[in-house]
């Protein structure tokens, strides 16, 4: 028997085509559809005339044809387009009708509203008048809560939407102490505000006025969460109305709070340079009124509004994993936008991308717009072409909840199903607070130059508290009194804050190395590491090279490969760069550190180096070596992202500020790529622990060499990271063998601080002959952030043997270019010159260079060599710190690229003519 459900009910045609059969034959349709059809005439009729007219093969009664038919599709059409009839806007009536929801539109006219049929589908309702079923649908509908959910596919998701909107009429069912918890939220709300103009009228502070409704939807959110097994939730938003939930809802002290406006500093004991306070994070333990504890912090966040969405899903995750989270069930993102940056960022489609790969995936996140019809001083139609903000939240299918901002209640049960909703189906909600801004971008602005007419209508407005207050006392739930009484009480708190905060200043809390971060501290003065691996636990990681499951059939050319690498370790020498990744992370893995890898291509290797991932030539199956070496080992996680830099780059960073346990690498498929996240490099990498106390331990891997490829895939901008450099903040290393990238990776986790390691990796040198090193070199010894030249011993790939004294030009490198300056000397039999790599570029490794400079006394000549053109690279900054330390008989030169507008040139021929060109300046007698 074919059953009818829902969905089925709510395709009209489909329905009318059925319909259209049963009238010309009952037995063409099958039982379901009789039964179903013959249920309605019934019903239509009155008696059962219809039915036997229909049973003897008479077509039924046009009249009652309609509403067979009309009354799913206007039940349907409600669940549609109910919400463009919704009352939204505080600052705007409610609209008045649309023209496809009018009774006509489904074939009903004035004499049918009385007629009583089924309710189509209608949940909480089985037999009603039409009249009574359309007041039903609008209650539900086209209140203060309108729904947008018809253009998910999934049924299961649907009707759970519709059961718990339609039998409630989507209103919450608050008993008269819940609706005073509602008022004191708004009481807080509105208080804290005013209590800040008054007292600071001159500060900004980016007033909640106007969506005041946020706080008792956040305290709803959090409360529900918990009684839904919630343990933790991470908050992300920009400056609106942040002082606000950092005090009202994760119950950052007032004091702290308005020891901020006093004027207060850092804590002496903290690091770095501090930040505005609306841009400061807090965290705290919140016990539910159920006893229920649920962790709460809202990070750190910059001007750059979104850019925080990624940071914060990867921090979900990473804790997520943490907890063995599997079910995502435990620790829940929740994202605040406002309603302009959220629309006009490409970081937010990009992070909604995100939710959906496996790779990213954190069970959904609870969006809420602050939708205060207003961007800076930019109207809605100059930054939006679609009627909501939220309508980009369609393309992933999420659920979206549009409330009036001055109806508290309406708020309260949008959170209710946005939270329940995502910890059913472990998705993405969202909820538009539709909301207006009480004063200008910020209290010193002046509105009413832009906007002089939506001013007026905000000016003449009584607050979202004042509305609720008079609802409660009409309804007999609060005495004006009593609610005066308790907004007075909240402002003698703030009072007794204010005094407090000027007797004593209370400092913003320097950051607390607790939970995973314990027994991590700040960086001293000695960054080495203990990074040498015992050469038996590198020939156990080089096995599972070449062990493969039963009947996987890899690609001959990678299995060739495999064997190739377990060779070198086999042997101990030749070992690649490869090679020495993968026994870095191996080594890590079984110590019990797990490793996480992403970037575009990076499970084969943009340049077909890596192969972490080998795949069954048959069956398309894949097998990663490295998480199958022991049974007892760490995870390895490689991941091909989607074509993002901004968010995946984002969320690998929020991955390292929450677990400094677990080595994190973002790989760039070309080193210029990183131009599409200079956003998370600025305000994130570079500066975090300097304004926030937040330290990072993420490695990017930024493939950077001049190789002829053109502009586009020469550089990574090495220019930039070292003018982000300053107060130890991060590591910039150009390398040059493989064996000080397997040190470098290992120091990161073997230090008691975590600090972010920028890395220039090769593309030619990952199969350049002498980019190889021994198993020794791994095994003994560990990072050097200056390398002497390698002739002073007589190797035989230096080609000549120098001596200290006979040296009288030094030429200090760094990356590829040394292994051509390598090449050319030996060509040329020169032992006048020496080559000195400078492998870690920041922080600058003075000490070590002094040394250097001491040893080679007779070198008055000093040339600092680069690939680059001379207004890009490593020279203007290592100019001047060199000069510091270089004794003042010798002179500093540059040999390198003339300077340029574009970072290389198109041309191969040129880029060759180029790179003699330098070569040769460098080594010229």
């Amino acid at each position: 028997m074919e059953r009818i459900d829902s969905v089925t009910l709510a395709n009209k045609d489909y329905v009318a085509e059925q319909y259209r059969r049963y009238q010309a034959d009952p037995r063409s349709v099958g039982e379901e559809w009789a039964l179903f059809f013959a249920g309605f005439e019934l019903g239509a009729s009155g008696n059962g005339a219809a039915v036997g007219a229909a049973t003897a093969g008479a077509p039924a009664a046009a009249a009652t044809s309609a509403p067979v038919i009309g009354v799913f599709d206007l039940v349907h059409s409600y669940r549609e387009l109910g919400h463009l009839v919704a009352d939204l806007n505080p600052l705007a009536p409610k609209p008045a009708g649309h023209p496809l929801l009018e009774p006509s539109e489904f074939g009903f006219g004035d004499e049918d509203l009385d007629r009583v049929v089924s309710c189509g589908g209608f949940r909480g309702c089985s037999r009603a008048s039409i009249r009574d079923l359309i007041a039903r649908l609008q209650a539900t509908y086209c209140g203060r809560l309108g729904v947008e959910y018809m253009h998910i596919q999934d049924q299961e998701q649907r009707v759970w939407l519709q059961e718990r909107m339609e039998t409630t009429s989507n209103r919450p069912d608050l008993s008269p102490e819940e609706r005073l918890r509602v008022l004191d939220s708004l009481i807080t709300a509105e208080g804290l505000e005013q209590f800040l103009q008054l007292r600071y009228p001159t500060a900004k502070r980016f007033s909640l006025e106007g969506s005041d409704s946020l706080v008792p939807l956040l305290h709803t959110l959090i409360e529900d969460a918990g009684s839904l097994g919630v343990e933790e939730m991470v908050f992300g938003m920009s400056h609106r109305g942040r002082i606000n939930v950092l005090a009202n809802v994760l119950r950052k002290p007032y004091e702290m709070i308005i020891a901020e406006f006093e004027g207060s500093l850092l804590a002496k004991e903290a690091t770095g340079d501090g930040d505005v306070k609306y841009h400061l994070g807090y965290s705290r333990d919140h016990a539910t009124r159920a006893g229920r504890k649920v962790h709460l912090s809202l990070a750190a966040n910059p001007s750059h509004l979104e850019a925080i969405d990624p940071v914060i899903e990867g921090m979900v995750r990473a804790k997520q994993q943490h907890l063995h989270d599997a079910e995502y069930a435990r620790v829940v993102p929740v994202l605040m936008h406002g309603d302009a940056a959220f629309t006009g960022q490409g970081v937010v489609a990009e992070t909604l991308w995100l939710s959906e790969l496996d790779g990213y995936r954190t069970g959904g996140t609870v969006h809420i717009i602050i939708n205060n019809q207003i961007g800076f001083t930019t109207p809605p139609e100059a930054y939006r072409f679609t009627p909501y903000p939220s309508d980009v939240a369609k393309i992933i299918q999420a659920p979206v909840f549009h409330v009036n901002g001055d109806d508290p209640e309406a708020a309260v049960q949008a959170a209710r199903l946005a939270i329940g909703f995502r910890q059913r189906f472990k998705k993405d909600v969202f909820i538009d607070l539709v909301c207006y801004r009480r004063h200008g971008h910020n209290e010193l602005d002046d509105p009413t130059f832009t906007q002089p007419v939506m001013y007026k209508k905000i000016a003449a407005k009584p607050t979202p508290l004042t509305l609720y207050r008079e609802q409660l006392v009409q309804a007999g739930v609060v005495a004006a009194e009593e609610a005066e009484r308790r907004a007075r009480e909240f402002r003698e708190l703030l009072d007794d804050a204010q005094s407090y905060a000027r007797d004593f200043m209370p400092r913003q809390p320097v950051f607390v190395f607790g939970g995973l971060w314990k027994g991590f501290g700040w960086a001293g003065d000695d960054w080495s590491a203990r990074t040498a691996v015992a050469p038996e636990v590198l020939r156990e990681i080089a096995a599972a090279f070449t062990r493969l499951p039963e009947g996987f059939t890899p690609h001959p050319r990678v299995a060739r490969l495999m064997e190739a690498r377990a060779q070198m370790v086999h042997e101990g020498r030749g070992i690649d760069w490869s090679c020495a990744e993968a026994l870095a992370s191996g080594a890590l893995l079984l110590e019990g550190i797990p490793v996480r890898m992403s970037g575009q291509d990076t499970c084969r290797g943009t340049f077909s180096q890596r192969h972490a991932v080998l795949h069954d030539v048959e069956t398309g199956d894949r097998y990663v070596p490295l998480d199958n070496i022991r049974g007892d080992q760490a995870s390895f996680r490689i991941i091909d992202s989607m074509l993002s830099e901004n968010a995946v780059l984002g969320f690998e960073f929020g991955m390292s500020l929450a677990d400094p346990r677990r080595l994190v690498l973002w790989e760039a498929q070309f080193g210029d790529f990183i131009n599409g996240a200079q956003v998370v490099v600025d305000q994130f990498l570079a500066s975090s622990e300097s304004k926030w106390q937040r330290m990072s331990g993420l490695v990017l891997l930024l493939p950077h060499g001049y190789e002829g490829q053109g502009p586009e895939h020469s550089s990574a901008r090495l220019e930039r990271f070292l003018q982000l450099c300053a107060e130890d903040n991060m590591q910039v290393c150009n390398l040059t063998t493989p064996a000080q990238y397997f040190h470098a990776l290992r120091r990161q986790m073997h230090r008691s601080f975590r600090k972010p390691l920028v890395l220039m990796t090769p593309k030619s040198l990952l199969r350049h002959k002498l980019c190889v090193s021994s198993l020794e070199e791994l095994t003994q010894g560990g990072f050097r952030t200056v390398i002497d030249d390698i002739a002073l011993g007589g190797a035989p790939e230096a080609g000549v043997t120098i001596e200290r004294g006979g040296v009288r030009r030094l030429l200090l490198c760094s990356g590829k270019i040394y292994y051509e300056l390598l090449a050319a000397r030996r060509e040329r039999a020169m032992d006048s010159v020496a080559l000195v790599r400078i492998e870690q570029l920041y922080p600058f490794p003075a000490k070590e260079l002094d040394a250097i400079f001491a040893a080679y006394p007779e070198a008055r000549q000093v040339y600092w060599v680069q690939e680059e053109p001379w207004n890009m690279g490593a020279w203007h900054v290592m100019y001047r710190r060199l000069r510091r330390i270089l004794p003042e008989d010798r002179s500093l030169n540059y040999a390198g690229r003339p300077e340029a507008a574009s970072p290389a040139t198109g041309s191969f021929k040129l880029h060759q003519a180029e790179e003699r060109d330098l070569v040769n300046a460098a080594l010229a007698r």
